[in-house]
């Protein structure tokens, strides 16, 4: 169900597109309108940091903000006629549970002293005193993650790094055959190359046929374009729908998730930042970096609806 005319999507400064839609919202919003030196508004973090870019309805971008590698969100700017629409609030949530996906206990920002009240409504509290940046006075403000991951215990095993198909299929079918009972996978696009090698279907058949209180939960936000595309994982769920259970998230911002992961009951977990590649992290047995990503799961299954379109399956 569509919620606002505008859509969320992550950004990369390295994507050209991406680079010059990012960089006329932050000229217009600071630059211009407030006056900020153009010679202060760029730094060697946007490379490494990550960022979430609004459009409307004809894909023209209206707000973007991001979160860099010193747990800070920051740049988060809204065009005049936007303002008050909602987008910045949910660019900001987007950014807080992106911190929570890295497992960040904690995140700040720097807020321009006028959009202090803004951000408490988000839950952020500010502290230390008032100080200048660009002519503007700002105060920090943090935010600390709810369950941080200090509260759970320690790593097994480090997590890896992959960056090919090849790779990060081994790493799926790796968490697969080692779950015991339960697993939680978050995929915007169940498409051709998520979850359909025979390696991967086999793992879920045996992992779903293995009575012992087997239980495979799927986040999905386009369960008709893998039914009508035939999908392997989908065709699994229709012989076994009391233990793979589908839903589709309908709120805007969860809608706007770009990133996938697979769960396993024993802290194992494959995270993609961005979906469509092949590029994230894996663990055997982590459970501390396992947490965050099972926290949102929950949040958004709990959010979430039946694939309505399967019904007719009874899925």
């Amino acid at each position: 169900m569509k919620l606002q005319d505008f859509h969320l999507a992550p950004a990369s400064w390295s994507r050209e597109g991406d680079q010059e839609a990012l960089r006329d919202i932050r000229m217009e919003v600071f630059v211009v309108e407030q006056s900020v030196p153009e010679s202060l508004e760029w730094d060697e973090l946007d490379a490494d940091s990550v960022h979430v870019l609004a459009r409307d309805d004809a894909g023209r971008p209206i707000a973007c903000g991001r979160l860099t590698p010193l747990k800070k969100i920051g740049r988060m700017a809204v065009r005049q006629d936007w303002r008050g629409s909602g987008v910045g609030r949910a660019i900001l949530r987007e950014l807080v549970a992106r911190a929570r996906s890295q497992g960040l206990d904690e995140v700040r920002l720097d807020a321009q002293v006028a959009a202090i009240g803004f951000y408490e409504r988000e839950g952020f509290e500010a502290y230390g005193g008032v100080f200048d940046d660009a002519g503007i006075p700002h105060r920090g403000m943090r935010l600390a993650l709810a369950g941080a991951v200090d509260s759970v215990p320690p790593a097994m095993t480090p997590s890896s790094a992959f960056g090919t198909r090849a790779e990060l299929t081994d790493a799926r079918v790796a968490n697969l055959q080692g779950a015991r009972h339960t697993l939680c996978m978050y995929q915007p696009l169940l498409d051709g190359e998520a979850f359909a090698t025979p390696a991967e279907i086999d793992a879920l058949r045996q992992l779903a046929t293995s009575g012992r209180g087997a239980s495979i939960r799927l986040l999905i936000h386009g369960p008709d374009a893998a039914l009508r595309d035939g999908h392997r994982l989908i065709g699994l769920a229709q012989r076994l729908p009391s233990v793979i259970q589908v839903r589709t998230p309908v709120e805007e911002l969860d809608l706007a998730y770009g990133s996938a992961y697979l769960l396993n009951d024993q802290g194992g977990f494959v995270f993609q930042p961005e979906a469509n590649r092949p590029i994230g992290r894996t663990a055997a047995g982590d459970r501390a970096g396992q947490a965050p990503l099972l926290r949102h799961f929950e949040q958004v299954w709990e959010r979430a609806a039946r694939a309505t379109v399967l019904q007719p399956l009874d899925l």
